[in-house]
């Protein structure tokens, strides 16, 4: 009986046939059109639309950060990434609108049959919010945002490859606004495109042609007011478009893949010009070089930085090198894999913009940072807004509990300075002290030993100082005049406001404030004072007496004492002395805590030092047993006969071998080699002296064993490594007659 196959062939092969087509055009992972299939839906759209007079939107997304986690969790995590993108990205959508992969991590959304370019608004808005929560990606919680670019026809264009063009130019547009953001297309996005591919060519040439140079802006330390690093800022000096800002070009040099060789250069520039400050005498200051998300995961990092510092000979300690939060992998082990070998070869490692990434408080304990870099947007409004304060106050305590220095960035007042002072922040960087410098004006810096002025360092003694607010003018006169022998440093406001603006930039003890004045309460204006500057006294003097308003303000601690207009001079005076003395108790006492912290924070900066030193210690006793049971396996396997001795002559180690060789004698290790084994140290040359004394000169020297003849070589130990005693090696040589 014979069977036709053919129908079941037919459709295998029909089966097969379709299931090609299907990959050809949709992705397998996302289940998406594919670019060549949303090509021909875009056209068929587009004819649809110019016959009915219609518009349509086109949102090119791309992922955020993206090869970012792809590197931190490797392709599987990337993987479920674009699938739950392109999951959620379905929900934001009609049905007759169409969502494919354009390739990589960029998605294309076509809205169909739209009314108006702003009608791409609201679509852009729930995709935004859709994606916000976290992803789930290889056992860990994970946030990615998307840029999007938008473009409209028949206003854009109308073929389907101008607006996909046009709508990448968008998308690079909203990443360079920085990220979570949406752009509509404009024609100056073509020049800016021009624009963007001619810097990336001349940025190409750039290190070749010298044209790109460090600055270096000076960092004071709060304790001394003394320069003791500095951060080195690399610019583009262009021969036509002039000095060019690293925010600029170097995003561009990220994505052209010149971030590493313009890091090698900063990286050996920086080295060069500290080689030259030492040459030329100056203190040694310690320079911190910015490593680019690239550079971070670069193997071969930690062999260049060690190259520069031998070149240059400067020691590890010369150099630090500063990670943003944004460049470490979301994966703590691959961050510590990463980070572990520069670590080692004994640089500082800074975290810089602290405060701006999703994990930094995981970042601050897992990873052995000396240093933590307080962002500018914290410090910007640190004297006028409490959240801000709180903030910097917190980052300080944290790191100094985990032995880590402080930095605040962008301190551009002396206002800020002084605040950063009161909380112990460690250094500051930014205007108010220095501008970035080339490296002849650091020199002529450290030259001149330029310093912060006492009065903004952290331990000092300031002559007392007071604020009188009152609106009427004839009241502060009489309090200076009456307050004026008693010493004080007495400085006056009219207001509430006036007062607050004075507080920003003057330190002040103790406060004596009325309560109605025009614009803001008393009792509202001590309250604030409280807020932004709890370590002041406040008094209120006033004849009038608002009970509710006055008594919340007690309650809440906002005023230290209140008296009543007419007063007593000699019991005001007593009041406000009383407060001093307080104020100056408090000063003491902090005094003593600050000196405490900064002993503590030497002390667990010593302790995590002397934790990496005995974690580094641990894994070498690791690797030194793992290699001595390798050595030990492969010398007992052996088929040579070979006897260990200690630098007392006695057996320390058998092999197999040497085991069978001498089996009729009984157990040889811990005897003396001399005496159970006579036969292989005859007595005149040597050899016998030599075993029972442990000594080291080698030798060779013939045996007969069991009938066999042997040659014996004895091999001193210690050469090359830490041990002691020989090692004896019996080879064959013939047989006895």
């Amino acid at each position: 009986m014979e069977l036709d196959a053919t129908p079941q062939l037919s459709a295998r092969v029909k089966e097969l046939e379709d299931l090609l087509a299907f990959h050809s055009t949709y992705d397998k992972l996302t289940g998406l059109p594919k670019r060549n299939l949303f090509t021909d839906r875009l056209q068929q759209a587009l004819l649809k639309a110019q016959r009915r007079n219609g518009q349509l939107a086109l949102l090119c997304i791309g992922i955020d950060n993206y090869n970012f986690i792809n590197e931190s969790l490797g392709h599987t995590g990337g993987n479920q990434l674009l699938a739950g993108v392109a999951e959620r990205l379905r929900a934001c959508v009609r049905s007759d609108d169409t969502v494919a992969l354009l390739g990589g991590n960029e998605f294309i959304v076509m809205l169909s049959e739209v009314g108006s370019p702003a009608d791409a608004v609201p679509v852009c808005e729930t995709i935004f919010a859709t994606l916000a929560p976290a992803f789930a990606l290889q056992g860990q919680q994970v946030h990615a945002s998307a840029s999007i670019g938008v473009v409209h026809s028949p206003q854009d264009g109308r073929d389907g490859a101008t607006l996909l063009r046009y709508a990448d130019m968008a998308l690079t547009r909203a990443r360079e606004l920085g990220g979570a953001h949406y752009q509509f297309f404009a024609s100056e996005m073509n020049h800016r495109t021009l624009e963007r591919i001619g810097m990336e060519a001349a940025l190409r040439l750039a290190v070749f042609r010298d044209e790109l140079q460090l600055r270096y802006q000076p960092l004071a330390d709060l304790q001394n007011g003394a320069v003791t690093s500095l951060e080195a800022l690399v610019r583009w000096q262009h021969p036509e478009l002039g000095l060019i800002p690293a925010q600029r070009f170097v995003p561009v040099a990220e994505e052209a893949g010149l971030a590493g060789a313009i890091g090698a250069w900063v990286l050996r520039r920086a080295c060069q010009d500290m080689r030259a400050w030492r040459d030329a005498g100056l203190a040694p200051v310690r320079v911190a070089v910015n490593l680019s998300p690239k550079q971070c995961r670069d193997r071969l990092l930690p062999g260049q930085v060690a190259a520069a510092l031998e070149e240059y000979g400067l020691p590890p300690s010369a150099l630090a090198l500063e990670i943003t939060e944004a460049a470490l992998p979301l994966d703590s082990a691959a961050g510590g894999e990463l980070l572990g070998p520069l670590k080692a070869l004994g640089v500082a490692l800074v975290l810089d913009d602290f405060g701006t990434g999703y994990s930094s408080l995981s970042n601050l304990k897992r990873h052995a940072f000396d240093v933590v870099k307080i962002d500018c947007a914290f410090i910007r409004d640190i004297i006028t807004d409490a959240g801000d304060a709180a903030l910097s106050k917190t980052i300080i305590s944290m790191a100094h509990l985990l032995g880590m220095q402080v930095v605040a960035e962008g301190v551009e007042s002396e206002a800020q300075c002084d605040f950063l002072r009161r909380h112990s922040c460690d250094l500051i960087q930014g205007y108010f002290f220095a501008a970035p410098l080339l490296a002849d004006e650091v020199a002529a810096l450290l030259r001149d030993g330029r310093r912060l002025p006492p009065h903004l360092l952290r331990i000092q003694k300031q002559q007392r100082s007071l604020l009188l607010v009152d609106d009427e003018q004839n009241i502060v006169s009489a309090l200076k005049r009456l307050l004026r022998r008693d010493d004080y440093q007495i400085h006056t406001a009219h207001s509430g406001q006036e007062g607050l603006d004075l507080l920003a930039r003057q330190a002040v003890d103790v406060i004596v404030s009325d309560q109605r004045m025009p614009g803001m309460l008393g009792a509202d204006f001590l309250r604030k004072a409280k807020e932004l500057y709890p370590d002041t006294l406040r008094i209120m003097l006033s004849g009038y007496t608002e009970l509710q308003s006055v008594t919340d303000a007690v309650n809440e601690g906002a005023i230290y004492k209140f008296l009543t207009k007419p007063w007593d001079d000699e019991q005001l005076r007593g009041h406000i002395a009383e407060a001093f003395r307080l104020k100056e108790i408090a000063d003491e006492n902090e005094r003593l805590n600050l000196e405490l912290r900064t002993v503590n924070l030497e002390l667990a900066s010593a302790n995590r030092r002397l934790e990496e030193v005995l974690r580094q210690k641990q894994q070498q006793i690791s690797r030194d047993e793992i290699s001595l049971g390798v050595a030990r396996e492969l010398l007992q396997h052996l088929p040579l006969p070979v006897i260990g001795m200690d630098d007392q002559g006695m057996i320390a180690f058998v092999n197999a071998a040497a085991e069978h060789l001498f089996r009729h004698g009984g157990p040889l290790l811990g005897d003396e080699a001399c005496v159970v084994l006579p036969e292989l140290f005859p007595a005149g040359d040597g050899f016998q002296a030599m075993a029972a004394g442990g000594l080291r000169a080698p030798g060779t020297h013939e045996a007969d064993i069991g009938g066999v003849r042997y040659a014996v070589d004895v091999y001193p130990m210690g050469e090359s490594s830490s041990s002691r005693g020989s090692l004896i090696a019996l080879s064959r040589t013939g047989t006895l007659p």
